[in-house]
């Protein structure tokens, strides 16, 4: 699926690219957070020894950031969006939706869902942008 970027996202990809070396494939943003997801095998990279290069781009950008690993199975894809919360399942429905069933941990919802919602809600933006994923339930 082809992703179109407002300029606010494309510069904090740019960014992003020019400390961590890894590029960015998309970017969520919001007044105080970043989510952004890097390619397949690249999220060590990205991170940085130590956290470095998160830790410098979330100074230079004023705001958290997240890094989510793309995947080109959408299961996996999901799985990682709410990570770090332990998935066990992932099952993808196909009917008048097409909707993301996520088997996690009883002791991980909260995390799954994340303060306020966010990170269940983020899961669900890039799962419809990146694999035409209507929604995400936790089941």
């Amino acid at each position: 699926m082809t992703i179109t970027l407002e300029d606010d996202a494309r510069q904090f990809i740019a960014r992003f690219e020019d400390i961590s070396d890894v590029s960015g494939q998309d970017c969520l943003v919001s007044d105080d957070r970043l989510v952004i997801v890097v390619p397949t095998d690249s999220l060590g990279e990205a991170i940085g020894a130590r956290g470095q290069h998160v830790k410098r781009f979330e100074k230079e950008a004023g705001r958290s950031v997240r890094l989510v690993e793309g995947a080109s199975e959408p299961e996996t894809f999901v799985a990682n969006a709410l990570a770090p919360a332990a998935v066990f399942n992932v099952t993808i429905s196909e009917n008048d939706d097409t909707v993301a069933y996520v088997e996690v941990a009883s002791g991980d919802r909260g995390v799954a869902i994340g303060t306020g919602g966010e990170r269940i809600e983020d899961a669900r933006v890039l799962a419809s942008r990146h694999f035409g994923i209507d929604d995400v339930q936790l089941v």
